[in-house]
């Protein structure tokens, strides 16, 4: 049974692909990984995961690529999600 109040409104990340990238890009070093050794963990090329790090390239990145990210990086999908202050 559903009760006559007002639902909330839900707050959103609406740059979540930069943020994905930036978080992307900060693991990876974090983790003194190459974007080409990145690329060889998740068998991607180079230059694809060159594209996902950068601002400038269309949002073209699948979730089964996200997850393979982050096994290979070893961090949790949220952690690529978390938007950072």
């Amino acid at each position: 049974m559903r009760l006559d109040k007002p639902l909330k409104k839900i707050k959103y990340d609406t740059d979540i692909y930069n943020t994905i990238r930036k978080n992307i890009k900060k693991y990876r070093k974090l983790r003194g990984i190459t974007s080409e050794e990145l690329s060889e963990m998740v068998d991607l090329s180079h230059e694809f995961i060159r594209q996902i790090e950068s601002e400038k390239v269309a949002y073209n990145f699948s979730v089964d690529t996200l997850y393979k990210i982050s096994v290979a990086l070893d961090v949790s999908l949220d952690d690529l999600i978390k938007k950072t202050k």
